[in-house]
């Protein structure tokens, strides 16, 4: 976890969230009256024997690797934990239980389902009570609920568990930013191209993925033979590349898709848009020469940045290592970690450094941003691949006419847009930015007289590239205003006589907070310039 805490029950009786107080409460009283906390080691033959008759504390030990086993002693209560924990309860002064969920034993969906609560500690009540009012605050920015609410998209029990439906608000948000990015590939010389979403297993055998990454995969047969659903965009690229005889003078490539995967999640994991089993990523892959890296990441590194700081977004990378399960030998591994660390180096930009976090065929830059409230969120990766160019035999031919091995280089900057529009929902509470808002523009007519005008305003914005709605339903000014401002619309421009008659417009702009009028032709300069005030 990377917060708080939490412990697993089973229960004779159902616990609600109407119980956490009350277990909260004695949590309180225990802790006042002060017990010491002590650690004690046992070889694991001696903790099978002493917890023999616990079933659960029989199926932890399981899963822990061999070795002594730590336990922490509390009055008459024992339990196994790697800790450290304080001395005293006497120490706990800040603490919180949170929420109720159900857990499988060990995580495996085949167990018996537990009951798991969950809590925050901290040091002071100062400190507790910014946390709780940053989850306050997230509660109110939750996308499920913005999302609802402004008719972003949809799940259905029908179609299936982290499968979501975009609905035409959604989409349209969708399309913006891959638009946007578009241009900003085309720019950067990215290439555009598309693989099938389907491919024969002996390609994800060759990738290493049918060995190391098979459990988060779909399979098929189609005529006898073995088919594998895309989890990653990869091995498509890597066909593109390997369609033709390439030179050195061709290098870098650059590729790009909005590549649609789908991944094996469990449901227990599944989480809104944030965590989902079918995704669109913009990925790309640039295949290069081993000096050309350390340009290309740096101009990686570029792009991130124009596009987190386009969004308000502060963010941080962190090195990935190599993590137990990977292919390739270390000597690749390093070379690869090295060049990365270089990359960022060269530009002054720190970085952490996360043993082990490495994908299975190459090291790794996570980038990770903090959004509005503070909260820390995965977004882009940044890969070196030495590995798969090897396995499928990738080459280039060099200044003398020799075949050389290209490095891979694997890219998603957002990470999908599915998880990006989560967290740009909740980071912005829902009030987009004009240039990314599903609805720039609302335009109300008082009554059917202006009708004819609005519609007129609707076509000149669609010319300067600006979506607008009318709200034109039969009902109070009052009422169709509401119905605009719970879709957070940007900018409301509300006709009536006048401004029919004199060619204006009045505008609410909710970002603004202010209320003013323009003639028609400043009005559509004005959206035409917020339109296009941010490029990537």
């Amino acid at each position: 976890m990377q917060e708080g805490f939490y412990y697993d029950f089973r229960v004779e009786s159902k616990i609600g969230e109407e119980d956490l107080a009350i277990i909260e409460k004695k949590m309180k009283e225990i802790a006042k009256n002060g017990s010491d906390i002590e650690r004690y080691t046992l070889s694991r033959e001696e903790a099978i024997a002493k917890f023999a008759k616990d079933d659960l504390k029989q199926a932890v030990i399981s899963r822990i690797p061999e070795g002594d086993l730590s336990i922490y002693r509390q009055g008459e209560f024992e339990d196994l934990c790697r800790g450290p924990h304080l001395p005293s309860t006497k120490l706990l002064h800040a603490f919180k239980l949170t929420k109720l969920a159900g857990a499988y034993l060990g995580g495996d969906e085949k167990s018996e389902m537990l009951t798991r609560i969950y809590g925050i500690a901290f040091a002071d009540k100062e400190s507790l009570n910014a946390y709780l009012h940053q989850m306050e605050e997230a509660k109110k920015r939750d996308h499920r609920k913005v999302g609802t609410e402004m008719g972003l998209f949809i799940f259905d029990e029908d179609v299936g568990a982290g499968l979501p439906i975009w609905l035409p608000a959604g989409a349209r948000l969708r399309r913006r930013l891959e638009a946007m990015l578009t241009e900003a590939h085309i720019r950067r010389n990215y290439e555009p191209v598309r693989g099938p979403e389907i491919l024969k297993s002996d390609l994800w055998k060759i990738s290493g993925h049918y060995q190391n990454y098979k459990e988060n995969m779909y399979f098929t047969k189609i005529d006898e033979v073995e088919y594998g659903i895309k989890p990653m965009n990869c091995v498509g690229h890597i066909k593109v590349y390997g369609s033709g005889v390439r030179s050195y003078r061709e290098l870098p490539l650059r590729f790009y898709e909005y590549g649609v995967v789908h991944r094996h999640e469990k449901s227990g994991v599944l989480h809104g848009l944030l965590r989902v089993r079918e995704f669109t990523q913009d990925d790309a892959h640039i295949f290069c020469r081993p000096e050309q890296i350390k340009d290309e990441v740096v101009d990686i590194v570029h792009f991130v940045d124009k596009i987190m700081s386009a969004f308000g977004f502060n963010y941080e990378m962190e090195i990935s290592t190599r993590p137990e399960k990977s292919i390739g030998d270390e000597a690749i591994w390093e070379k690869g970690t090295q060049a990365l660390k270089e990359a960022l180096e060269a530009q002054g930009l720190q970085y952490g450094i996360d043993e082990g976090g490495g994908a299975f065929y190459g090291p790794k830059i996570d980038i990770k941003i903090t959004d509005a409230i503070g909260r820390k969120w995965q977004c882009g990766t940044v890969q070196i691949d030495m590995n798969l160019p090897e396995r499928f035999e990738l080459a280039y031919t060099d200044e003398n006419n020799t075949p050389q091995r290209p490095v891979m280089i694997h890219r998603a900057i957002l990470g999908s847009f599915e998880r990006f529009v989560a967290i740009l929902t909740e980071h912005f509470g829902g009030e987009f930015p004009f240039f990314i808002a599903p609805t720039p523009v609302a335009i109300v007519p008082i009554g059917e007289e202006q009708l004819e005008y609005a519609k007129h305003l609707r076509l000149e914005l669609q010319k300067v590239g600006v979506y607008a709605e009318i709200h034109d339903k039969n009902e109070t000014l009052n009422k169709k205003i509401r119905t605009v401002e719970k879709q957070r619309v940007p900018m409301i421009v509300v006709l009536g006589e006048r401004e029919v008659n004199e060619k204006k417009v009045a505008i609410r702009d909710r970002r603004e907070k202010r209320q003013y009028e323009l003639g028609e032709a400043e009005f559509i300069q004005l959206a035409k310039e917020k339109m296009s005030e941010v490029n990537f």
